[in-house]
């Protein structure tokens, strides 16, 4: 019996730590992936090396992500930064049959709905990608400076809400790095508390 114990505890105490070293950590390299995008190409991080990059986890039905589309604060931050040459890469973790999850026709028709401007819509229904990375929630915001760097990893703002009025009131955590790190700054904020739905994992 205590055999059978000290091994359910090993298992999980093993669990724990395969999952901390999964998670993504801020000032350490950004791991590599490769995902399809909207067209079915294959799309890899390492494309974009010598460029910031960053990633957002979205699910179009969270009142959290409506928030920020339906009063333009994300697409206007996707055409800035796409207009200077910084990636913005969208990533759809929601598995078939779960809440959020679409085909490549719907992501292009709320694209274009949405006046969005990702660089890609990227499809990671098996949630490989969203896992390794420690995405948590829709949104969950990173970004990735041209030495392929973690810089910044949480939440879009400070303000934990689905509320569209605080969007004017929150500190754009996202805005606030980016601008640091163009600026030739260290991130002062680099990890921040993520807010939204759950990312509606597989399984």
């Amino acid at each position: 019996m205590i055999s059978k114990k000290l091994l359910s505890v090993t298992i999980l105490l093993l669990g724990f730590i395969g999952n901390v070293a999964a998670a993504v950590k801020v000032d350490q390299a950004a791991p590599n992936f490769s995902l399809a995008n909207a067209k079915g190409q294959q799309v890899q991080l390492s494309d974009f090396k010598g460029k910031y990059v960053v990633l957002e986890w979205t699910n179009h039905l969270c009142p959290y992500v409506q928030k920020h589309y339906d009063s333009d604060n994300i697409p206007s931050m996707q055409r800035e930064y796409t207009q200077k040459d910084i990636v913005w890469l969208s990533i759809i973790s929601s598995a078939e049959g779960k809440q959020g999850y679409i085909d490549a026709a719907k992501s292009d028709e709320l694209t274009a709905s949405r006046n969005a401007a990702p660089t890609h819509v990227l499809f990671d229904p098996e949630g490989d990608v969203g896992k390794l990375y420690g995405a948590k929630t829709t949104p969950h915001m990173y970004i990735i400076d041209p030495a392929g760097t973690l810089k910044y990893a949480g939440g879009i703002d400070s303000i934990k809400s689905a509320n569209p009025a605080d969007i004017a009131k929150a500190d754009n955590y996202v805005e606030f790095a980016m601008a640091e790190l163009l600026a030739g700054k260290n991130v002062s904020k680099k990890l921040t508390p993520p807010y939204g739905c759950s990312v509606k994992y597989k399984g």
